[in-house]
């Protein structure tokens, strides 16, 4: 058996594993890349094996790095079947139709502007591709085993991190080697996720680290989130909070509701402006007992929020001058209706723009966070005279303490560990505080390195 990485490495993008025999080839994730303008490309070079020699895909959880390539997969060849979570494959009903709808957008927007170096941009994929996609996806329950091609046997189990997420175990038959990918790790104390289940088996482990080099702050995340708002809402103006439509947004969405409940902050209106975080907050509702949150509990979000479905509701509120709160994605602020209130937002000093997790290297959030006095949207330059904050202890990642916590809860003796989902300095922190305290043999690959098992 040999496992190939093709992406994932050296970045917290482009997730994308190889596990292969003589006879089948068998992909874990195909996540697009995203963030600085190198790893973008990589999205439009042609996929590092050929996309019908694959077998089947298997899916860690839903977020675009992990499967937003798969419209193109398919539309380039793969012939194949998907297979995921249940909750996993009602998310990627949302997110990849709304891929495909944005990269439409953008290639739109390119062509008018004149601001791409093609004549007439092409889009990477479209809706049709994305719903296309989804008529190979199969989805299970976790602790289901399942054998996605002959002499590979797979189960799914709970990864914490959003609704669906799973970290994939694989058995290959040939070798008698399960191989065990942690996909995204959630947290320990997740404010609405429970923690990942511990691994009581793996002889090779892939492990991500995009926390690797970092603790998450020891502080209190709805005191600091109810200081902002309270401070915004004293000088009359609004709290942006760019939020990833799953997960992310259905957390803050909670907190918020919980603090004015509790008179931690002035009661104002909340909106959520992202057709695809609606979306996702009604399967996060209806998924309830995979989470913290109870039937009644997901109700009370639902009624106390402003759901802003349609492009002439978004522009209204883009014209509110009240204080208010808006939730609106993406959560790196690299697209969607955020960037249109970012724009209005951004030049006033009365705002607070709130962001609440990782900001991957070349994205505007991280821009933003390193404390950039101007940043460019929609072709132009917007000063940043707005508060920008970003509380990573509303992060949906567990730090690296968070992951040596949850690796040394099951009966792991692994022959190998694979760091990978981190920026360089990252993932090597990881691999050196693995080897440390753990004693494993821990690596950071390289983009196309092969092992043999």
């Amino acid at each position: 058996m040999k496992l190939q990485f093709l992406g994932a490495t050296g970045t917290v993008t482009g997730s994308r594993y190889l596990l292969s025999d003589d006879k089948h080839r068998l992909l874990v994730d195909c996540g697009m890349y995203q963030g600085v303008k190198t790893l973008r490309r990589r999205n439009w070079a042609p996929f590092p094996v050929e996309p019908s020699s694959l077998n089947a895909v298997v899916l860690t959880h839903a977020h675009i790095d992990h499967t937003g390539y798969l419209p193109a997969l398919v539309k380039n060849g793969f012939k194949g079947k998907i297979y995921c979570t249940t909750a996993t494959h009602e998310l990627c009903k949302v997110l990849l139709p709304d891929a495909g709808f944005l990269q439409e957008e953008d290639a739109k927007y390119a062509f008018r502007k004149k601001f791409s170096k093609h004549d007439t941009p092409e889009p990477l994929f479209t809706q049709k591709d994305a719903w296309e996609a989804l008529k190979h996806f199969e989805s299970l329950h976790y602790h289901e085993t399942f054998e996605p091609i002959k002499g590979f046997q797979v189960k799914f189990t709970p990864a914490g991190h959003i609704l669906g997420s799973s970290c994939v175990h694989v058995t290959h038959k040939g070798s008698n080697k399960t191989v065990v990918f942690s996909g995204d790790v959630g947290r320990q104390n997740d404010l609405i996720m429970r923690p990942p289940e511990p691994i009581q088996k793996a002889d090779i482990l892939i492990c991500e680290s995009t926390y690797g080099d970092r603790r998450h702050a020891e502080t209190d995340p709805e005191k600091e989130l109810a200081d902002i708002i309270t401070r915004t809402v004293g000088r009359g103006g609004i709290v942006l909070i760019p939020a990833f439509a799953v997960g992310r947004a259905q957390m803050l969405l909670y907190v918020i509701h919980k603090i004015m409940r509790e008179g931690r902050i002035p009661k104002l209106p909340v909106f959520l402006n992202s057709p695809m975080a609606i979306k996702a907050t009604e399967i996060f509702c209806r998924h309830h007992k995979e989470h913290k949150l109870d039937a009644a509990q997901c109700e009370l979000i639902d009624q106390n929020t402003t759901c802003v479905r349609t492009v002439d509701e978004s522009i209204e509120l883009g014209a509110v001058l009240y204080p208010c709160v808006i939730i609106s994605a993406s959560g790196m602020a690299s697209g969607g209706r955020v960037l249109h209130h970012l724009k209005t937002l951004l030049p006033n000093e009365r705002n607070s723009i709130v962001f609440a997790g990782f900001q991957a290297p070349g994205t505007r959030g991280d821009a933003l966070v390193k404390g950039a006095e101007s940043v460019k949207i929609h072709g132009e330059y917007w000063a940043v005279r707005a508060d920008v904050f970003n509380l990573d202890s509303l992060s949906a990642h567990g730090d690296y303490e968070e992951i040596l916590a949850w690796l040394g809860q099951g009966g792991l003796e692994p022959e190998r560990v694979f760091v990978t989902h981190g920026e360089a300095v990252a993932s090597d922190l990881m691999r050196k505080i693995i080897r440390e305290r753990l004693g494993w043999n821990a690596t950071a690959p390289d983009l196309f390195d092969a092992v043999d098992f």
